[in-house]
């Protein structure tokens, strides 16, 4: 997550942040209050600060597992309730987690995996194995064109060399209505 910033005012509206003890992400939890209050973020493309990083920080007590549980829980919230279906661009180990990570309701809104790999396409489906439900889900996967928005994108960028990004492109989408990086 980014350094960011706000105003003494505006942190005072927010509210505190979340002391609660080791392990709890209070920075991404006050992030997430400053969205629901109507908060905004602006990019700045400049170094204004420098952050001190050391073994001992409490950066390092926070799981990941914690931060992702989170993540999904603020995604189904913001954008999910919001779509009544949509695709999971990648059909690897990250899309797969994530659609394991949805409540039931936001699985069942999940009506393609999308990638590029000629093999998993040609498999043609994710099984979720670990479901309760009888038959266990099947999701089929397609290739990115022909799979349709919205899109969740479990994807990083620049890993790809601009083909990722090309690929995307291609599709002449609007980021936040057509889709949104979750990676």
């Amino acid at each position: 997550m980014p350094t960011w910033f706000c105003s003494q005012e505006w942190f005072s509206q927010v509210g505190k942040f979340d002391e609660s003890g080791k392990g709890v992400p209070e920075d991404l939890l006050f992030f997430y209050h400053h969205l629901r209050k109507g908060g905004g973020v602006f990019l700045v493309e400049q170094c204004l600060l420098l952050y001190r990083y050391h073994p001992y920080a409490a950066t390092h007590s926070v799981l990941e597992s914690t931060i992702w549980q989170h993540r999904v829980q603020f995604l189904e919230e913001r954008v999910l309730q919001h779509w009544t279906t949509f695709t999971i661009w990648n059909a690897g180990k990250q899309g797969r987690k994530l659609y394991r990570s949805l409540s039931p309701v936001n699985q069942k809104k999940v009506v393609a995996f999308c990638d590029v790999d000629e093999n998993k396409i040609k498999k043609g489906f994710y099984s979720y194995e670990d479901s309760k439900e009888k038959p266990k889900p099947k999701i089929p996967i397609r290739h990115f064109k022909d799979a349709d928005p919205p899109f969740v994108i479990c994807v990083k960028l620049d890993l790809t060399g601009g083909t990722f990004e090309e690929n995307l492109e291609s599709l002449n989408l609007q980021e936040g209505l057509d889709y949104l990086h979750f990676s």
